[in-house]
């Protein structure tokens, strides 16, 4: 038996956006250093970084995470399994790239919207939560990577914003967002929630009662 002291330590998983993922289609495209820039071998023809993570989104809203396989997504773009990792170095980044571009997906308001904070904020919750319905593996992904690529970190900004906009104490604010997306990821992957809008009125009430109370 091995004794946990002896087992070989699994490498900290970090981020394909810290390792140069925004650039890296383009990069590579350009001839540039991108991550697989240094690989033997033309780039492969009719190939780009967002025809691929498209097709992972397809790959995994039909096949799901179980399904999801580099090879499946090289049947689905009709190329090699090779070809992709002339992009990317693990799936990993192709989850990871798929996670963020599912919030690319999210209509955000703009961020010196002048509507109302209620209709902002119900607008982020519901748009937020019908995203998690329609790509059930993104509940997954959310809690496996950082979750820091740009269309993330854009509906994160949102929300923070309609927070502060709301009157909350700054002091209070974190919490306030932290409450507001936990929630909806609570609650996302239920499909025919009946009570969700219910409870959405009850969360931003709960926040307009902390506004007052200062």
């Amino acid at each position: 038996m091995v004794r946990p002291s002896g087992r070989a330590k699994r490498p900290e998983r970090t981020s394909v956006w810290l390792e140069g993922g925004s650039s890296r289609g383009g990069a590579a495209a350009r001839g540039g250093a991108g991550r697989g820039a240094g690989r033997g071998g033309d780039q492969p023809s009719g190939l780009d970084r967002e025809r691929i993570t498209a097709a992972v989104v397809r790959v995994l809203d039909a096949e799901g995470l179980a399904g999801f396989s580099m090879r499946r997504l090289a049947v689905e773009l009709n190329v090699t399994a090779m070809s992709v990792y002339w992009y990317v170095d693990t799936k990993d980044d192709l989850l990871e790239l798929a996670l963020d571009a599912a919030f690319g997906e999210l209509a955000l308001p703009g961020a010196e919207s002048e509507e109302d904070w209620r209709e902002r904020l119900r607008g982020l919750a519901v748009g937020y939560r019908a995203l998690l319905v329609r790509h059930p593996w993104v509940s997954a992904l959310i809690g496996s990577f950082l979750n820091i690529g740009p269309c993330s970190v854009a509906f994160s900004d949102r929300v923070r914003r309609v927070v502060r906009d709301s009157g909350m104490p700054a002091h209070g604010r974190t919490g306030a967002v932290s409450a507001v997306i936990q929630f909806v990821y609570g609650v996302g992957a239920i499909e025919g929630h009946q009570d969700f809008a219910f409870a959405l009125a009850l969360l931003i009430a709960g926040i307009e009662a902390l506004v007052a109370r200062g």
